[in-house]
């Protein structure tokens, strides 16, 4: 095959990154200088083909060493692979995180999606707009561009500032696992490409005494924060993120030295040549904070301990959160103290089958929004003749106002670790694939020690506990696409090919990852295996409800006064939980919930005695879906929300079939069209609306087009957005006596 390579060159720093990745070329066919000999015959076929899946981790290493992918750069990657160069494009172009054409080392994410535009995202943007210029330009070495929703619901506003540089001590082709944890021995090289720079060096879990201002009150933020809250940058000062009442900075965050100032000098300059790899997150952000960030991400304050994002940290009671505040997550014999592996040894006492059997007795289904039951999936992954099965653990969760997955991983790394081991244990796998967002970089560190710390202590390897089974686990980072959410659209991307989703069947159970038998689930499915084995499956199953057993985590965000990741038994009312988050701010009235996030549907205020369980949901013509429950007050325009919803499923669309491909961007003109009518002088695109709906969810491929009509139908059919004056919202404004509607708690 003519794969028809340029001629265009890759730079010594773009070569570096991708060899860093990939180890140096073996011979002169995969981009090296080719030698006489060497010209005499060539090498590839099912060994180079075998390679592809390291095509995504090697343009993660270019794009983050250099902040976008050149042709050249392309170019070398795809001779490495043995790519076609235009297959290679077309997985480049696929994820928003990449950049294909020039622009600077920073770059500032700011969230513009539905939680961070109910806590004034549009002042946020507009006063980065006065001071760094327009969305997209490069004003003092810097770029800024909205951004879907970036998991950080609960600290809305929010930002994410990435300079591209150079790595810290490990390279790509190593385990940064292991070399996160200087106390670890060296390891074979387990994870090769898998984890990216932002697993060891140059993070803002390094803190800079000059920043550190002390903590926030979180009882002030009531609101949207104050866009313009400038910093004074010559003295680098300026307000510490809220830390709430949570436990101080762990191990795992201060492990990383500081960088000093010189290191963020402007792109183009001799300094920003070495200035080293770093992110920062900044939430609740200003202008100032995010310009600060996006100035000098290296030296940004630290994030808030992951038990900010969980108002019930600490309490009794708690299941799958009840380690979060209490343990530090970077100590495996802190966890272990907790009660951690003593699921994995009940699992070896029980064998693959009685796993199995506990799962499917203790009722658990998939918590990303299919419910389906756990234990089938991994029944039918089990009894597959194939010798190779795999296991796959979605942490993308990219649905707007998620974000319970990333609070997991951040906070009891470890508890994933070891239900991975136990599924994979259980349906027969002995390699699993963490396929994690990647914009949770955080999330990235922890679990990449995690990983380092278990492989260290024979809990992951060639023989776990020394129970004969082998069992390791590769981190594969995303690069910014709601789609790879889809379990089939993931195998693509691990694969290295466009992350778009596969035609069922055949079903991931029978043909999945590299064409095997591989078992999917999330990481709030994963974790709840551990009480099952602990407790036993007919003491989880006493909790919940018939068909929804268990403990469940809501994200609750929007205008509320104590956002965060909740956990209450099935069969708790929506009441219950809005009444737990504080209800919306004082003085302000609630118009409207959404459950489910962009996927989902809006619910009346006075529908919250909605059970929250699956077949309660259903029966209200609601969905669960991943557990976000987005309360929006009287302050908010519904109709701008639906259009950004809108907004959001056609950039996501992957484009692969035509009802969602095109059906989504006729949603959203019609939303456009309509954003500011009503009653008749609406009617005409309310009709086109639920035709183009329809068709989506008939003949889309996936969930994304299937769903992408959900909100808006909702909103029209339940809140009447678009009939005239919106419906009432209950009890008068800042009514004491109901907290839903601004009373104080």
């Amino acid at each position: 095959m003519d794969l028809r390579f340029t001629d265009a060159k890759p730079t010594d720093e773009e070569r570096a990154a991708v060899d860093a990745c990939l180890g140096a070329p073996e011979v002169g066919w995969e981009g090296g200088e080719r030698t006489a000999e060497e010209l005499r015959w060539a090498r590839g076929g099912h060994a180079a083909r075998a390679r592809r899946d390291q095509l995504l981790p090697a343009l993660h290493a270019v794009n983050d060493r250099v902040g976008w992918i050149s042709e050249g750069a392309l170019d070398y990657v795809c001779r490495r692979l043995t790519v076609p160069p235009a297959e290679g494009y077309g997985v480049a172009s696929f994820y928003a995180m990449f950049a294909l054409r020039p622009r600077p080392a920073r770059v500032l994410h700011v969230c513009t999606d539905l939680a961070c535009a109910a806590r004034g995202s549009a002042a946020l943007t507009g006063a980065l707009a006065e001071l760094l210029g327009p969305p997209g330009g490069a004003a003092g070495g810097v770029r800024w561009q909205p951004s879907p929703c970036l998991g950080l619901c609960e600290r809305a506003p929010a930002a994410l500032a990435i300079q591209a540089g150079e790595q810290g001590p490990q390279a790509h082709g190593t385990d940064a696992a292991d070399l996160a944890d200087p106390v670890d021995p060296a390891h074979p090289a387990n994870l090769t490409g898998s984890v990216g720079p932002a697993g060891v060096a140059g993070t803002t879990d390094a803190v800079h005494p000059p920043y550190r201002t002390g903590p926030v009150d979180r009882s002030g933020l009531t609101g949207p924060a104050d866009p313009r809250g400038r910093v004074d940058r010559a003295g680098l000062t300026g307000p510490a993120h809220p830390t709430g009442s949570a436990s101080p900075a762990t191990a795992a965050d201060e492990a990383h030295p500081a960088h000093p100032a010189g290191a963020h000098a402007p792109a183009g300059s001799a300094d920003a040549e070495t200035a080293p790899y770093c992110t920062a997150v900044v939430g609740p952000a200003t202008a100032g904070t995010a310009e600060l960030a996006a100035v000098a991400p290296c030296a940004a304050p630290e994030e808030p301990p992951a038990a900010a994002a969980v108002p019930q940290a600490g309490q009794d009671g708690l299941v799958l959160l009840r380690r979060i505040g209490r343990v530090d997550p970077a100590d495996l014999d802190d966890y272990r103290a907790q009660g951690g592996y003593s699921a994995l040894r009940r699992a070896f006492a029980l064998g693959p089958a009685g796993v199995i059997r506990e799962v499917l007795d203790a009722g658990l289904v998939g918590r990303g929004g299919a419910a389906f039951p756990t234990g089938r999936k991994w029944e039918a992954t089990a009894g597959r003749p194939e010798r190779t099965h795999y296991l796959v653990c979605n942490a993308d969760e990219s649905e707007p106002g998620t974000f319970k997955d990333r609070v997991l991983m951040e906070g009891d790394p470890y508890a994933l670790v070891e239900a991975m081991t136990i599924a994979g244990y259980a349906v027969g796998a002995h390699r699993g694939y963490l396929y994690l967002r990647g914009e949770y970089p955080r999330a990235l560190r922890r679990m990449a020690h995690a990983i380092g710390r278990a492989r260290a202590r024979g809990l992951l390897g060639p023989d776990v506990l020394g129970q004969g089974y082998a069992f390791d686990i590769e981190i594969r980072r995303g690069a910014g696409a709601y789609i790879c959410g889809e379990e089939t659209a993931i195998f693509n991307s691990i694969e290295g090919l466009r992350g778009e989703p596969r035609s069922k069947p055949p079903f991931p159970v029978e043909r999945g990852l590299f064409g095997r038998p591989t078992a999917v689930n999330n990481v709030e499915t994963l974790v709840n295996v551990l009480p099952i084995l602990e407790r036993g499956a007919a003491a989880y199953a006493s909790v919940g409800t018939a068909q929804s057993t268990g403990t469940k985590l809501f994200c609750v965000s929007g205008t509320v006064r104590r956002p965060g990741v909740y956990e209450l038994p099935f069969g708790a009312s929506l009441r219950e939980l809005v009444e737990l988050s504080g209800g919306v701010p004082e003085g302000r009235r609630l118009r409207a919930v959404l459950l489910g996030g962009a996927a989902g549907a809006f619910v009346r205020p006075d529908e919250l005695d909605i059970p929250l369980t699956f077949e309660g949901t259903r029966a209200a013509g609601a969905t669960l879906g991943s557990g976000v429950v987005l309360l929006l007050d009287d302050t908010v325009e519904l109709p701008r929300t639906l259009l950004r919803i809108a907004e959001f499923f056609r950039d996501e669309s992957c484009g692969q079939c035509v009802p969602c491909r095109v059906g989504t961007v006729r949603q959203e003109e019609a939303l456009h069209r309509i954003k500011d009518l009503t009653g008749a002088a609406a009617a005409g695109d309310i009709a086109l609306l639920r035709e183009v709906g329809a068709a989506m969810r008939d003949a889309s491929i996936c969930g994304l087009g299937q769903t992408a009509w959900n909100a808006v139908e909702s909103a029209i059919d339940r809140l009447g957005v678009y009939a005239g004056a919106l419906p009432g919202s209950g009890p008068a404004a800042g009514t004491p006596a109901d907290p839903v509607d601004g009373g104080v708690r």
